[in-house]
């Protein structure tokens, strides 16, 4: 049965989607989501969370792994297909297979059951904060374009280009590829990167970077981003 729950905030604050069939949980994030100022609609459904999402154009999805009707990983899928939107992933099962699948298919991070209010909100508002700095960049500020080899970074359009062909990325993978092509010969941490790409002061989600590595190896190759073992992560050769 489709379920799409709507309490709107005012017209200026960000719209959020949380997609969670199980109604407890779901009023639950609603209504910490609601107390921090954000416009907060819940989808019960699969089906329902993708025309929701056609419908709305959120600012962000909360959506649940495990759903009726669609899958969390088919949604994604579906609603990343025309227009990037920040995803948080909601998982029962806190396993690498789940989380690289999740990152695969358009998440930008994840959060295991059970997790902590303030932890979620902490995650929704970096999320936000990194998609609403990109738009930031001032002309002449810096370089427009970076090239890491064959990959072309356009970074006012947020597009990339490898051998003249479009990559999708999510934005936290262009964010990520971003940050390591801004900085060529250097190499950073884990935590590092939580807290310079993620927003992340905690120290927390550190396998969320190696399943991001991961994500942009399988897309655009295994060389554009390097490891330095005991270290961390740079850019690939230019």
């Amino acid at each position: 049965m489709t379920e799409v729950l709507t309490d709107r905030a005012p017209s200026t604050s960000r719209t959020v989607l949380v997609v969670e069939d199980e109604r407890p949980i779901a009023e639950a994030v609603a209504a910490r989501l609601r107390s921090e100022g954000f416009s907060v609609e819940i989808a019960g459904d699969g089906h329902a969370a993708v025309a929701a999402c056609e419908r709305l154009q959120p600012d962000l999805v909360v959506l649940d792994l495990m759903l009726p009707g669609l899958d969390g990983l088919e949604v994604c899928r579906r609603i990343q297909r025309d227009r990037p939107v920040p995803v948080l992933m909601l998982t029962a099962r806190d396993t690498e297979t789940d989380l690289v699948v999740g990152l695969a298919v358009g998440a930008d991070d994840y959060l295991a059951k059970p997790f902590s209010a303030r932890e979620l909100t902490a995650r929704v508002h970096a999320l936000l904060r990194r998609v609403e700095r990109a738009p930031e960049r001032v002309a002449g500020t810096g370089p427009t374009e970076v090239r890491l080899g064959d990959i072309e970074l356009d970074l006012d359009g947020r597009r990339v280009h490898r051998g003249g062909e479009e990559v999708h990325l999510t934005p936290t993978e262009f964010d990520l590829l971003a940050y390591l092509a801004g900085n060529p010969g250097r190499v950073f941490s884990r935590q590092r990167l939580l807290g310079d790409v993620w927003g992340y002061r905690d120290g927390c989600g550190a396998r969320t970077v190696d399943s991001h590595v991961r994500a942009l190896r399988r897309k655009l190759g295994p060389d554009v981003v390097r490891t330095v073992h005991g270290i961390g992560y740079g850019a690939g050769p230019t």
